[in-house]
């Protein structure tokens, strides 16, 4: 390449940006940068829009994703260090919250102080069932699932859940199942976080 105008209109620097040069192009563009001022300008630019360009297309990411991924890496990390593998009762419209005393009473299964919209705890885990307490600080966003059906068992808290156009009010005590192939979101209710024992069983 003769200069540094040749360089920078012959689209290679785009692709240094990208990390799409090769050894021998990036030497070679590395080299010029450090003597040259325009190319290091015009390197800033191209860093920026890129920036810009990622910023205005990105796609907020599903707040429910975080939590859970954190609670099975957490889950996954306790069965490694030895923790017995349980199993809590499948959830009922007759369930209480003192079937599950067993695993609310474990010091380990807390909320932090400070956590983001929605924190989860695995208490078990198969391919056919997934246990969780859920801490929800104001909402879930809607979902639908065609493969598993969800269910609550409300704890602490207060919150409705509306399934397409119908709405429930849910207290501690209460059970609620969410039909297969159903919108729904959680809106909660109370001043403190909704508390659940949520089980997601393959349909």
């Amino acid at each position: 390449m003769k200069n540094w105008k040749d360089l920078i209109s012959s689209g290679l620097l785009e692709l240094y940006v990208l990390g799409e040069t090769n050894a021998e192009e990036d030497q070679l563009i590395s080299a010029l940068a450090l003597e040259n001022s325009e190319v290091r300008a015009e390197i800033d630019l191209i860093s920026l829009a890129l920036e810009q360009y990622a910023l205005a297309e990105a796609i907020a990411p599903d707040p429910i994703i975080k939590p859970f991924l954190l609670a099975t890496i957490d889950y996954m990390d306790r069965m490694k260090n030895g923790e017995v593998f349980s199993s809590p009762p499948l959830l009922k419209e007759q369930s209480s919250v003192d079937d599950y005393q067993e695993w609310l009473e474990r010091t380990d299964m807390i909320v932090p102080p400070e956590f983001d919209e929605v924190h989860a705890k695995i208490l078990s885990a198969t391919p056919q069932l997934t246990t969780a307490i859920v801490w929800i600080k104001h909402m879930a966003p809607q979902e639908v699932h065609d493969h598993e059906h969800e269910k609550f068992l409300i704890l602490e808290g207060t919150c409705d859940i509306q399934i397409e156009d119908q709405v429930f009010h849910l207290i501690p005590g209460d059970y609620l199942g969410i039909p297969l192939h159903k919108k729904h979101h959680v809106l909660v209710t109370s001043a403190l976080p909704c508390k659940v024992i949520l089980q997601r069983v393959a349909a």
